[in-house]
């Protein structure tokens, strides 16, 4: 690429998930063809947004949701990019054999092919959510995806939490991470812990931003899915922020919403000349990052 790297337009689709998955295909393509009529030029999806999050129970029924890559499902989305000239990040159960199942972000580019996928490389085990069960973790590590419109890295979720994916992906040269999440509160604890925990979430992939030099984007889903009492309700609230960790954007807690913001590679450029975190890294003394624990 030659001169000046060009402003492009962002887009996160903060939804509820219907209990039928065509249903949900169905509101999500809808709601990518608004992105596009609002000018959005890169847009990303929920973690699993083809159906209710279905890691709440062990059930082995539930492997049916899942489908190769590519096929029919993918087939739709890459039509949606295609026609809105769209780059898509798609969040999707992927079954890569029998037995062999991932979480997996396919990133569509804006003519309609599949750049890639990214596997989701941590994989939690946690009441309600019991991922472990389904999903293998990823093999195909942290990529980066040059798109038509900017270099975007793609991590799912519980990746959010981890500086090493984070920074690993930015140091292959993405300039904009993005999120697919399905996160919320136990309704049990909600009024003790609700605040701390949305707090805790947002704070981790704001410091992302800052200590990489790189717009984060994180989107969630919303809505209460679950028994009366019990389940999860997605705390929504998907944000991006910009390379300083300042939030550009935010959506409320429990409404559909589309979040639109413009990156500008020069601001990017202008946050890493004068915080120059890349620059000073002791890359000779981090070798011990890839034990456990040291003793």
């Amino acid at each position: 690429m030659s001169g000046k790297p060009e402003r492009y337009t962002i887009g996160l689709i903060q939804m509820r998930c219907e209990p039928e998955p065509a249903a949900n295909m169905d509101k999500a393509i809808a709601r990518l063809q608004e992105a596009a009529k609002s000018g959005v030029q890169i847009a990303c999806l929920p973690e699993l947004f083809l159906s209710p999050y279905f890691c709440q129970r062990e059930d082995p029924t539930l492997f049916d949701l899942a489908e190769p890559i590519p096929g029919p499902r993918t087939e739709r989305l890459a039509a949606v990019a295609r026609q809105t000239k769209m780059v898509v990040i798609a969040s999707l159960f992927e079954r890569r054999a029998a037995g062999l199942y991932h979480n997996t972000a396919v990133v569509f580019d804006a003519d309609g092919t599949i750049l890639g996928l990214y596997r989701k490389m941590h994989i939690p085990d946690d009441p309600l959510y019991y991922e472990k069960y389904y999903f293998t973790p990823g093999d195909l590590g942290f990529r980066v995806f040059p798109t038509r419109f900017g270099k975007v890295g793609t991590l799912v979720c519980w990746d959010q939490w981890y500086p090493e994916a984070a920074r690993l992906t930015s140091l292959k040269g993405a300039d904009v991470l993005f999120y697919p999440t399905a996160i919320g509160w136990h309704p049990s604890e909600k009024a003790e812990f609700g605040q701390r925990q949305h707090q805790a979430w947002e704070l981790i992939q704001r410091s992302h931003a800052l200590a990489n030099g790189v717009y984060v984007a994180a989107v969630n889903r919303i809505g209460h899915e679950g028994p009366a009492g019990g389940g999860l309700e997605f705390w929504g609230a998907s944000f991006i922020s910009d390379p300083f960790g300042t939030v550009a954007a935010r959506a409320s807690h429990d409404r559909e919403e589309l979040l639109v913001y413009e990156c500008d590679p020069k601001h990017l450029e202008d946050v890493r000349r004068h915080w120059p975190f890349l620059r000073d890294r002791r890359i000779d003394a981090y070798g011990d990052i890839t034990r456990r624990l040291i003793d």
